[in-house]
Formats: structure tokens, sequence, C-alpha cells
């Protein structure tokens, strides 16, 4: 009993601090602060944000006069109030919490999040308990939403209660670990709040309707993780609607977090049951710097892997899930957007190994425009998919994250300085052989 305590304890404490990632830093969360890698639009009002959704709508028409299949890549940062999702995201996550507290406290702190799972009886008598509903409440609460017919609640079924909890009238109650008191969980959220909610869906509405008529699949990025939660939800509600006979909308995984791999198998499982295909871009990250200078500075854990090294392990093993994946149920699609050449091989192996052809386009491959070319012409001539991500703006703001990302590349640009030497080397091969052009 003691043990089961101290971890329930170590989970709650674990949470609280938490927590601070995901409340609004004015530092962070109102201007571009060591943002290099990628750019963040940031909220100036709402005739804006349609301003911005009406560039998306052309990069869509672009994007389907340039190529067959394209992608058009998108901000949910350039649609709605950072603000907002930083509190969306904040609310989604002490959802989260709670469940894994209650499963702490039952002895399962440290499981895998799709092995965790919470007997209907012992989560009703502890619902009761806390005083947020009594046992015929919780009771409704399941079979209507049709959950717990196994006998257990793991947290798919868990954030698919909240969804319908957050539709009635009666506020979602959860304890406060400070004060040992229940308190409403939307509490924070205003009506202009709400309508934030409602406008983003409904901007991304538009964007999902005119890339379907288009044959354009649209890529939502990944941003800072104080935003991502949010970012993620919402996605996935515009999956739910538009992915149901072909991946239409990717999210996007950044792999440098130490979620990333529970995020994608949640992901992938929630598209299994509900029935949609899972459309998914792994990428590393971008943000680096300026999440562990908000973390030190908020005083919550560094959500980035602590090497290079742990980066690379979680990005092969996400790809690798999601591969297995596609060779079982074939409704689930992966870009490969890397620059880094032994992911690509590690990509084309398993690909070989799990008999997923490149004809198939389940699997793409993506880089920079301008860089690792050395990468992106043998794939296609390969006969691999394979696209340019062409960054969009103001030559001021496209600049900076070019030079990042030259930056981080500057060891793939030294293979490709190895690859023109090659080159150069046989040109002069030929020339003094007579023979330049056999």
């Amino acid at each position: 009993l003691s043990s089961r305590t101290s971890a329930a304890e170590k989970e709650m404490g674990g949470a609280e601090k938490g927590e601070k990632q995901y409340r609004v830093h004015q530092g962070f969360g109102d201007h571009h602060g060591g943002v290099t890698g990628a750019h963040t639009c940031f909220y100036a009002d709402e005739a804006k944000c349609d301003q911005h959704m009406e560039t998306f709508l052309r990069c869509i028409d672009a994007s389907s006069g340039s190529s067959e299949d394209g992608f058009s890549a998108i901000k949910l940062t350039a649609l709605a109030r950072p603000q907002f999702l930083v509190r969306f995201s904040e609310v989604l996550v002490k959802w989260r919490r709670f469940f894994h507290q209650m499963a702490a406290e039952e002895g399962q702190a440290g499981r895998a999040v799709l092995d965790t799972k919470l007997q209907v009886e012992k989560l009703q008598e502890a619902l009761a308990n806390l005083g947020i509903a009594s046992k015929a409440e919780s009771l409704q609460w399941f079979t209507g939403e049709n959950l717990g017919t196994s006998g257990t609640v793991d947290l798919l079924d868990w954030n698919s209660l909240f969804d319908s909890r957050t539709k009635l009238s009666r506020p979602l109650l959860i304890p406060n670990r400070k004060t040992g008191q229940l308190e409403p969980l939307l509490s924070r959220f205003s009506e202009d709040e709400e309508l934030q909610m409602k406008r983003v869906l409904q901007r991304m509405d538009v964007l999902a309707r005119r890339a379907m008529e288009k044959g354009v699949r649209l890529m939502v990025d990944a941003e800072q993780s104080y935003f991502q939660p949010a970012i993620s939800r919402l996605t996935v509600e515009t999956q739910r609607r538009f992915n149901r006979s072909q991946p239409l909308i990717y999210n996007t995984y950044q792999c440098y977090l130490r979620e990333a791999y529970n995020n994608v198998t949640g992901d992938v499982e929630l598209s299994r049951r509900e029935g949609w295909h899972f459309g998914s871009k792994l990428v590393r990250g971008a943000y680096m710097e300026q999440e562990r200078e908000r973390a030190a500075q908020m005083g919550y854990e560094d959500p980035i892997n602590p090497t290079y090294e742990k980066t690379n392990e979680m990005y092969h093993r996400c790809l690798d899930y999601v591969l297995e994946e596609i060779k079982q149920r074939r409704k689930a699609s992966v870009m490969v957007a890397t620059h880094n050449e032994d992911t690509v091989k590690f990509t084309l192996r398993r690909m070989m190994e799990l008999g997923i052809h490149p004809s198939d386009k389940k699997v793409c491959f993506g880089q920079l425009l301008g860089m690792c070319d050395q990468i992106t012409f043998p794939l296609g001539q390969a006969g691999f998919p394979v696209y340019k991500y062409v960054p969009y703006g103001p030559v001021n703001e496209v600049l900076p994250y070019l030079s990042r990302r030259a930056q981080e590349n500057r060891g793939f640009m030294q293979r490709a300085n190895r690859e023109r030497d090659l080159l150069w080397k046989e040109v002069k091969r030929r020339l003094l052989s007579g023979n330049l052009f056999s």
C-alpha cells in the first residue's frame, strides 16, 4: 500500500509541476522569443486569421497546379489565438493527468499509455469518493457513450468521455491538488474562447474541403509543445471527418519530444477503433532552444529528449510503428520528413522487409527546397514519392528559417561537398581518357 501511495503522490507532484508547461507566459506566448528554427504566426485579430486562411487556400491551389497528389502545410497558430491554444492544451493535459493519477493509485504508474486501464467499478468508486459523480451518474456516463463494455477504460475511452462531458451544462469537476477542492475543469474557458474553438474548426473545415476538391493533402505543422496538445486534438477532429476514405489530413509528430511515441501509438489506435485513415508526418523538431529556455524559466521538466541520439532512436521507433501499421492494416500513410541519410536508409530497408512498395504511395519523403538534393533526387529516380518543402512568406521571415536549417544541416552539406568532389573527379578522369560522354 505504501509503494502504491508514494507512486500516486509522485504522479500528482510531477503533474502539478508539469502543468506549468501549459500556462500562458508573456515572454513566450506573445512574440517570437528565440524562434529561429521555424515560424509561429501570432494572433492580431480575427480578420488577420481569415487573411491567413486565404493565403493557405492560395497555397492549396498552387500545390494542385504544380503536381499530382501534392501537399500543402498549414499552421494553427495562424488560424487561432495562440493563448487559446495554450489554455486548451492545459485543459486537455489536466484531464489526461487525472486519469494517470487514478491509475497510479491503482498501482499502474509507469505502464505504457495504451496498457494503462482502469476497472470501471473501481473508477466509479473513485469518482463517487471524490464527489465528482455518484455511481448512478457515472454508470450513465459509460453506458451512454458505450464505454467500459469490456469492464475497463483506457486513455482513449477517457478522452472520448471528455468530449461528451464538456457538452453538458453541468461543469466537469476534477480535484485541485493544492487545495483538495473540486474545481470545474473548464472554468477558464470564456465565451470568447468557445468562439475561438468554433472559428478555428470552421477555418480548418474550409481548408480541408478545398484540399479535397483540389486533390491536395493537408499537413498540419507541429508547433511548440505547449500549443501541441490543442493542435493535435483539433487535427484529429478534422481527420475524423475527412480521412474516412483516404488520408487527406496529416498530423505532424516531433520526435525530439519525450512523449512522441505515446502520441503516435495513441492516435494510430484511435484511427483503428474509429475506422479512419491515419495520416502522419514525422519530423525531428524545430523549437529545441526555445523549449528548453522556457522549461528552465518556468520550472517544469524539459520536454525534449536529452541527446540527438535519443531523438534518432525515437524517430526510428515511431517510424517503425507506423510502417508496421501500413503493412498490417493498409489504412495508414507517412511522410518521412528528414535530411538524415541514415533515417532514409532505415526506411528503405524496413519497407523492403515489410513488403511495402513505392508504388503503394503509403510512404513518401520530404526535404526542404535547396537542401539535401543528394537524397531527394536518387529517391525520385528510384520511383519513391518525394517532395520538396517550399517555405512561403516575406523574405525577412523566411531567411532566418532557412539559415537555421542550413546551420543544422551543415553535416549533410559536407556530404554534398563530397558528392560534388567525386563528380568532378569523374569528369577529369573522362577528360584525360578522351571519353567525356561514355
